[in-house]
């Protein structure tokens, strides 16, 4: 595998984020879904770059993106995104 998977659960998590945000501005949703989407790739290259987050689950990172998190795992050839969370969540229960 080479590059950036998402799981299901990140795929929904997203989708889930630009719904709620274009509810009161698409152009707000769109400018940060792309945000989102560029961190994972820039994590391609760079997969230690997050935090470790092994309080939560083995071999999870994170990375913020303005009040989201891109929760992730380096894999061969890339990374793995497992979910994208509001900061705000109770992450531990999540997991």
């Amino acid at each position: 595998m080479s590059g950036v998977r998402y799981t299901a659960q990140a795929q929904e998590d997203i989708l889930d984020i630009a719904f709620y945000i274009a509810q009161d501005n698409v152009g707000a949703a769109h400018r940060l879904i792309e945000k989102i989407f560029h961190a994972c790739e820039r994590l391609r290259a760079s997969p230690l770059a997050g935090r470790a987050r092994a309080e939560i689950a083995p071999n999870l990172r994170s990375l913020p993106v303005e009040k989201y998190v891109v929760f992730y795992r380096p894999v061969r050839g890339g990374v793995e995104i497992a979910r994208v969370l509001h900061g705000a969540r109770d992450i531990p229960s999540i997991f």
